[in-house]
């Protein structure tokens, strides 16, 4: 893992969201503007995963900020090349996932994604047509 790819949040924090704050907003999170919950099959286990994230989508690509360093739902989803979204009342399926390393979003990406990807790396993928 890069240093752009670290985690920008103390441990403690990340336990507190994993064993607190994940279970009370995941089943609203879909329903919340700005928020997605991202559902994954973990690489090892196969067990199915559902990961609340801030993400936003514009166009045909859901974009989340990486603040969290490379987590366990994305290397589940970089593993599998797909995962599910839920995401402003829809669901939808996540196709050809990436991750664009800090500084690197060009003109392509909509300026709230290169306004993020300043500090952060960003997770992207495409919105498959289903």
């Amino acid at each position: 893992m890069s240093t752009v790819e670290r985690n920008h949040f103390p441990a403690w924090f990340d336990r507190l969201q994993t064993r607190y704050m994940n279970p009370v907003v995941r089943p609203v999170a879909p329903f919340l503007p700005g928020f997605a919950v991202i559902e994954h099959v973990g690489r090892r286990s196969g067990q199915p995963y559902a990961t609340p994230v801030n993400a936003f989508r514009v166009g045909g690509r859901l974009y989340v900020a990486m603040g969290h360093g490379r987590t366990d739902w994305i290397r589940n989803t970089l593993a599998a090349g797909e995962a599910g979204a839920r995401y402003a009342f829809r669901h939808y399926r996540l196709v050809n996932p990436r991750v664009v390393g800090r500084g690197e979003a060009g003109s392509e990406f909509p300026l709230a994604a290169r306004i993020a990807a300043r500090r952060l790396p960003l997770f992207v993928a495409d919105v498959a047509a289903d």
